[in-house]
């Protein structure tokens, strides 16, 4: 019996170990954190009939997770988990637009709601003579839309609220560029600013379903975030 206690006392002590072993190799290639990003979006027409007329204020927030490509962290493949509030007015003349609005010119301010994940590598300049890092990020995003309303003027009549996320595509795919500066807060705490840009490549809007041809999603964002 005494021996059977002191080998799974063994084997408890060897668990321990390997598990803080893998946390550790864990904590060392990954950096976890949580970003904050106020941010300016605009759908932008690429067909006659179909015009911009403002961009929109709007919010990135969610996940950030970078998984060092070497040791001293210089490189890394950056992602994450993030929410982004979109939209633009576009304004739409008769015969293009939603079926049961193309009858008359037609504003569309357009309120749209995506799960972001980035998908990009991060170049860090190495912290060995100073404390203070500058980064830089190229690479890509999958947006998914989540939610999607507009509040639609045509002529005298205003239509609130109007669901279109089924006349939205249901993905978005684009290019990633960004910079920026990390500093100490702490012992475990490193803080983010930046500015990001991104180009989306796919039409927003259903082709098929407002006759408006393409319209991409661009935006800039201040990056603002906190590593743990």
């Amino acid at each position: 019996m005494k021996k059977i206690i002191a080998f799974l006392a063994i084997m408890s002590m060897a668990g321990v170990s390997t598990a803080q072993r893998g946390y550790n190799d864990f904590r060392s290639k990954t950096r976890l954190g949580f970003t904050v990003s106020p941010m300016i979006s605009v759908l932008k027409p690429q067909e006659a009939g179909v015009n911009r007329n403002s961009a929109k204020p709007g919010l990135n927030f969610g996940l950030m997770a970078d998984f060092n490509l070497n040791e001293k962290g210089t490189y890394a493949f950056a992602s994450g988990f993030q929410v982004l509030l979109a939209g633009s007015k576009l304004k739409y003349d008769a015969g293009k637009g939603l079926d049961d609005y193309k009858a008359n010119p037609a504003e569309y301010n357009m309120k749209l709601t995506y799960v972001e994940i980035p998908l990009s590598l991060k170049l860090r300049t190495s912290q060995e003579y100073s404390d203070i890092s500058w980064w830089g990020q190229f690479g890509s995003y999958l947006d998914f839309p989540v939610t999607g309303r507009a509040n639609i003027v045509s002529l005298d009549q205003t239509y609130d609220k109007v669901g279109i996320l089924p006349q939205l595509n249901r993905i978005n795919i684009g290019m990633l560029l960004g910079a920026g500066v990390e500093y100490p807060l702490g012992p475990e705490l490193t803080g983010l600013a930046g500015i990001t840009y991104q180009n989306g490549f796919i039409d927003v809007t259903r082709n098929g379903k407002w006759d408006d041809g393409r319209v991409n999603m661009n935006s800039f964002a201040l990056r603002l975030g906190v590593y743990f």
